[in-house]
């Protein structure tokens, strides 16, 4: 394993620390250790139904820490990938910390000031090869026609804005609403917006919404098209084999998900 495969590997599964250190809240409010399995027993054994029934049980507490745990760990995962692809973008076209940032200010429903930073974005200006430039140049125009914007909206693109997730099945209004919020303003920038999913667990319905919305999703297909597929987007724009990476290091992957995911089985 190369030194940046070995960065790449601890960028994924680091946050995962976060899941393994998960414990049930049990509606005591969102303290930073949460309910530990002897105060659980304690706080369930003196409930005179829960008692009664049995609810007191360790296997009770593992349910609630494997409930929210799950959700744990897609959060991380997502926190993960983020991270992973934005640093494989820098490395990949010789692009630095601020190169690769976009945000906007915005107004917030109780009227302050917001501040919205998306995961990653890539600026023909700010790369220094050719090749590079031309290979996201190729991707935009290729893009803008399967979106089917002008030619003209084509052509000012400046370069794609992107937000990255782990997988999009939720169809909460909120998070669509924000997202085309951002698609607003990425597009009155010059830049094309894109949301950019690693996995193939996406909602349909959400996916057509942006794309009607001239909003570009890519997703964790397989496929050779570097318009829909992530793993493609990577290869062919960015010139990093992700898919590689993610094939060739999955048992290690496995194995560190494996014991966060033992871990949250168990009440201990």
């Amino acid at each position: 394993m190369t030194a940046r495969e070995k960065k790449y590997l601890q960028i994924l599964i680091e946050p995962l620390d976060e899941c393994a250190k998960y414990r049930p809240a049990f509606g005591k409010g969102k303290s930073e250790n949460g309910v530990s399995v002897a105060d659980f027993r304690s706080m369930f054994g003196a409930d005179p139904l829960y008692n009664w029934v049995g609810l007191d049980s360790d296997l009770m507490y593992a349910a609630h820490k494997a409930a929210g745990g799950m959700t744990s760990i897609y959060r991380q995962l997502g926190i993960g990938c983020e991270r992973l692809l934005r640093e494989i973008a820098k490395d990949s076209l010789s692009l630095g910390n601020e190169d690769v940032k976009w945000s906007y200010k915005y107004k917030k429903e109780d009227g302050k000031e917001g501040v919205h930073t998306l995961d990653l974005l890539l600026d023909k200006s700010k790369m220094l090869k050719a090749a590079s430039k031309e290979r996201l140049q190729s991707w935009l125009q290729e893009s803008g026609e399967f979106l089917g914007l002008s030619a003209d909206r084509v052509s000012d693109l400046r370069g794609v804005v992107m937000e990255i997730r782990q997988g999009y099945k939720s169809a909460d209004s909120k998070r669509q609403n924000a997202d085309l919020r951002f698609g607003m303003r990425a597009t009155n920038e010059g830049y094309l917006p894109a949301i950019v999913i690693v996995s193939t667990q996406v909602s349909e319905t959400v996916i057509r919404r942006y794309r009607s919305s001239q909003m570009h999703v890519l997703t964790g297909t397989l496929g050779n098209d570097a318009t829909e597929s992530t793993f493609a987007f990577f290869k062919e724009v960015v010139g990093y084999d992700l898919r590689g990476f993610f094939e060739q290091n999955k048992m290690k992957i496995r194995s560190e998900f494996a014991k966060v995911l033992k871990s949250l089985l168990s009440p201990a």
